[in-house]
């Protein structure tokens, strides 16, 4: 695995994520964020309001951004006339950007009613020079893991609308990534204690 391309991702908080090439910046659901560079391509896993903020998705883009998402997500975008091209995408599916390979893959609840299955919510799986990063979104430890892989993994861990911390370590001895990062902590909900239970 590239230790070029661990450096080049950055944490935003929540489950948002900065990653950065020589030529391309990707940004993955921004919340409440401090600074962000101006994104050649923005993912959006879902459209609750802490993934699919219009406010922080503006201070990202320019005139040529790119956004990939799902359809309410998508519309929630139109609706705020941000000028920039939306491809819509589910679960299974997968566009190209500028280069980069992006695939669209399941997150969802199984015990839980935050994030229904027939929502089509997702996960995504991205290819920068031939490594892949999966950024789980919003879900459960889910069966589609058993068949996920990925050389750099990012797993929420905060437990009440997510996997826990246990059920994130548990994905991660499914996937096998050479790294697995822990979101969706110390925001809304989850703490540092997550996170280090998780590690």
């Amino acid at each position: 695995m590239s230790v070029n391309l661990l450096n080049n991702i950055k944490w935003l908080g929540h489950d948002g994520f900065e990653i950065s090439t020589n030529d391309i910046t990707l940004v993955i659901d921004p919340f409440q964020i401090e600074s962000a560079r101006k994104a050649d391509i923005i993912l959006i896993t879902h459209s609750h309001y802490d993934h699919c903020s219009v406010e922080d998705i503006a201070r990202c883009i320019k005139d040529s951004t790119v956004v990939i998402t799902e359809p309410e997500s998508a519309e929630k975008l139109s609706d705020a006339t941000l000028g920039v091209d939306i491809k819509v995408i589910r679960p299974g599916g997968v566009e190209e950007a500028k280069g980069i390979q992006v695939e669209a893959v399941a997150a969802y609840n199984i015990d839980k009613k935050f994030h229904p299955k027939e929502k089509n919510w997702l996960g995504f799986v991205i290819t920068i020079n031939g490594e892949r990063i999966y950024h789980a979104g919003d879900t459960d430890l889910i069966p589609e893991m058993t068949k996920m892989t990925a050389d750099i993994v990012l797993l929420p861990v905060s437990g009440t609308y997510v996997m826990t911390a246990e059920e994130a370590a548990k994905a991660v001895t499914l996937i096998k990534p050479s790294v697995a990062i822990p979101m969706h902590y110390n925001s809304i909900i989850g703490t540092d204690e997550d996170a280090m239970k998780f590690k």
